[in-house]
């Protein structure tokens, strides 16, 4: 599996956010969308990765600068089966520790427990509301130091 940057507009791209969308629609009733904006990946400290294999796009990431010291991941998705979540995850973290981020944060809702279980097993964990997201019973936000990404078994 290949994980690289991509631009969030590129047809490829916008074909996963569909899907995602899609997806999201179904398990939450809404898709999400409205909490990202393609320029937040567009500049320094951000990134849009796609993840493909034998040439096939499969999944897509983003990072985006929060506050000093943290990216908030967004728009991950991953096509059911085809095991991109982790790789995309894995280079997304790598990225945040190259431009120096310490910690990962994002956030999820709590009807979508195959994200909940997903990010779990990748050492996530339950950390205070932050932005919109302060008072919406329906989301989570789980975070996770990335300073030590490397410490993880």
């Amino acid at each position: 599996m290949i994980c690289a940057p991509l631009d969030p507009a590129c047809p490829e791209a916008q074909a996963l956010i569909a899907e995602l969308d899609a997806a999201l629609l179904a398990i939450c009733g809404e898709t999400g969308s409205g909490s990202f904006d393609p320029a937040d990946v567009r500049g320094p400290g951000a990134v849009f990765l796609i993840a493909r294999e034998n040439g096939i796009a499969l999944g897509c990431g983003a990072l985006r600068p929060l506050a000093p010291g943290v990216a908030e991941l967004k728009r991950m998705y991953a096509r059911p089966g085809s095991g991109a979540g982790r790789w995309l995850l894995a280079a997304l973290e790598a990225q945040a520790v190259g431009f120096g981020y310490r910690e990962l944060w994002l956030s999820t809702r709590r009807v979508n427990e195959r994200a909940l279980a997903f990010y779990a097993r990748h050492g996530y964990t339950p950390i205070d509301s932050y932005g919109r997201y302060v008072g919406r019973a329906a989301s989570v936000c789980l975070g996770r130091r990335v300073d030590r990404a490397a410490d993880r078994s």
